[in-house]
C-alpha cells in the first residue's frame, strides 16, 4: 500500500473545514476504489487560529482515524505551516492544498496518476484565470511573475498554486532547505525534479474570507524576490555607475550655461536626487542584511502546542 499524506494549512477556517472534509472524503473514497494500492491520511496544520478551527479538526479526528493535526503555539504563517506538514507527513506521496476549496480536490486522481503511471516526480497546479479576484490584485500578481521570470534563475510559474502532489524524495529535498524566511513556490522550482502541470479555472472560496491582504501579498512577493534573486543588489551597482555618468554630464552642462542660471539650482537638485537614491539603496541593502540576521539566529520555523499523536 502507498500512503498519501494531504497537508492542509488552516488559519481561522472554522466554516470551511466541514465543507472541505465532506468533499475530500468523497474524493478519497473514489480514489481508493480506482487505485486499490493507495491509502490516505489528512494532516491539518492549525496555524494559531483564534476561532473554532481546532475544535472542528478534533471532531473530525474523533470520527476518522485518518485525520491528524498539529496546532501551533501562535500564528507562524502559511509557509511555516507547509514546512510543518512536510516534516510530519508519513506518506510515500505528499500533497499540499488549501482548505478553502480553491484547490479542487477532484484533481487528486489526476495527480496520483501523473506521479505513479506517468512517472513524474510531482504534479502541480496553476490557475489559468483569476476570475473573482479584485482587478488590482490580479494585475500586480501577473507583474510579480513576470519580474520573477526575468530576475531569477528559479522557475516560478504564473498562476502557480501551492497545491501539488510529489514523491517522498522531493518532499525530503524541500525539508533539507532550513531557511527561516521561506518562499515555497520558489523552493519547489529550486529543488527541480520532473513536474507535470495541471491547469484549472479559478475557484472562489467556499466559506469565510481570505487571510491575505494586499499588503500581506506585497510582503510575500518581496520575500520571493529576496529569497531567489540578487538582482536588486546588482541593480544598485549599475544605477550608481549611471548616476556617476549623469553627474559628469550635468557638470559640463552647468559650466556651459553658468552665465544664465548659475550653479546653485543644479547643485541643490543633484544633492536632493543623490540623497534620495542613497536612502533607497541603503533600504535594499538593509532588507538583505535583516534577512541574513534572522537566518543567523537559527530560530525554529514553528513551535507546536498540541498534536494528535
Amino acid at each position: 500500500m502507498k500512503l498519501i499524506t494531504i497537508i492542509v494549512p488552516c488559519l481561522n477556517e472554522e466554516e470551511s473545514i466541514p465543507i472541505f472534509y465532506k468533499e475530500i472524503h468523497k474524493v478519497i473514497s473514489d480514489s481508493e476504489q480506482d487505485f486499490p494500492d493507495a491509502s490516505f491520511e489528512i494532516l491539518f496544520i492549525d496555524d494559531g487560529s483564534k476561532d473554532g478551527t481546532l475544535k472542528e479538526i478534533k471532531n473530525l479526528r474523533d470520527k476518522d482515524n485518518r485525520v491528524r493535526y498539529i496546532s501551533f503555539s501562535r500564528n507562524f504563517g502559511k509557509e511555516s505551516a507547509i514546512y510543518a506538514g512536510f516534516e510530519n507527513a508519513r506518506g510515500d506521496y505528499v500533497v499540499c492544498m488549501d482548505v478553502d476549496m480553491q484547490d479542487p480536490p477532484k484533481l487528486l486522481k489526476d495527480m496520483y496518476r501523473a506521479v505513479t503511471v506517468e512517472n513524474y516526480d510531482s504534479c502541480a497546479t496553476r490557475r489559468v484565470t483569476r476570475k473573482g479576484e479584485p482587478p488590482i490584485r490580479s494585475f500586480f500578481a501577473r507583474q510579480f511573475y513576470k519580474i520573477m521570470r526575468k530576475i531569477s534563475d528559479t522557475e516560478v510559474m504564473d498562476g502557480a498554486r501551492d497545491y501539488r502532489m510529489m514523491k517522498r524524495e522531493m518532499a525530503d529535498s524541500i525539508l533539507s532547505m532550513h531557511e527561516y524566511s521561506r518562499f515555497t513556490k520558489g523552493i519547489y522550482g529550486w529543488v527541480g525534479y520532473k513536474t507535470k502541470w495541471l491547469e484549472f479555472e479559478n475557484v472562489e472560496r467556499a466559506a469565510g474570507e481570505t487571510k491575505w491582504s494586499f499588503w500581506g501579498l506585497f510582503r510575500y512577493a518581496i520575500e520571493g524576490v529576496l529569497a531567489f534573486s540578487t538582482v536588486p543588489l546588482e541593480l544598485i551597482l549599475w544605477i550608481g555607475v549611471i548616476m556617476s555618468g549623469l553627474s559628469f554630464i550635468a557638470l559640463i552642462v552647468s559650466c556651459i550655461f553658468y552665465s544664465f542660471w548659475g550653479f546653485l539650482p543644479l547643485i541643490v537638485s543633484l544633492i536632493v536626487f543623490i540623497g534620495a537614491m542613497q536612502t533607497a539603496f541603503l533600504g535594499v541593502i538593509s532588507i538583505y542584511l535583516a534577512k541574513t540576521y534572522l537566518e543567523t539566529k537559527k530560530r525554529p520555523i514553528y513551535i507546536y502546542k498540541e498534536k494528535s499523536e
